[in-house]
């Protein structure tokens, strides 16, 4: 049996809570709708770049989001000292450029497993947490990473939606 996309149940977005809630209520949100946009999909398909001449993909669009999962929570925010996902020093869109129809399924987990490991560095910590962040020499909070987050799903999950489309004509929310 071939391996395709899970179909996953999308959390609900928050409504009424306060901030906290909010903010990972709707990163949760984005995480998911992303997923929802590859449900069902073959590798052959998640690697797919339908909207021409773009080379942007659906696996390229996930393996993106683990490697930013990573670098704002792990790397950046909680200052734990670890690699890249990818060969970022070979090339530096190595997360949109090196995915591949065989390596769709272990993306997938990756994926999964920087979202919990995202989840796990900023529990309990303050939203008012700082960090350093050095390429923009300023000093950055958690409520910072999530909406820089939020506003990073929302914009990828247009594209998202956009190739889903091209690639078998499904559409949704």
């Amino acid at each position: 049996m071939t391996w395709t996309a899970p179909q996953i149940t999308r959390r609900e977005f928050p409504a009424g809570a306060g901030e906290r809630e909010m903010l990972q209520g709707w990163l949760d949100w984005h995480r998911d709708t992303l997923l929802t946009k590859c449900t069902g999909l073959t590798p052959e398909q998640l690697v797919e770049a339908s909207a021409a001449p773009s080379t942007l993909t659906l696996l390229g669009l996930v393996r993106h989001l683990a490697l930013v999962e990573r670098t704002w929570f792990r790397q950046r925010f909680a200052g734990e000292e670890i690699g890249d996902l990818y060969d970022l020093e070979r090339n530096l869109d190595a997360d949109f450029d090196d995915a591949t129809a065989a390596g769709a399924e272990t993306d997938f987990a990756v994926f999964r497993a920087e979202i919990e490991a995202a989840d796990a560095a900023a529990e309990g910590r303050g939203l008012d947490e700082t960090f350093h962040h050095e390429r923009s020499g300023k000093t950055l909070n958690l409520r910072w990473v999530y909406v820089h987050m939020i506003e990073e799903y929302a914009r990828h999950n247009g594209h998202a939606d956009l190739l889903r489309e091209r690639i078998d004509g499904a559409t949704g929310d």
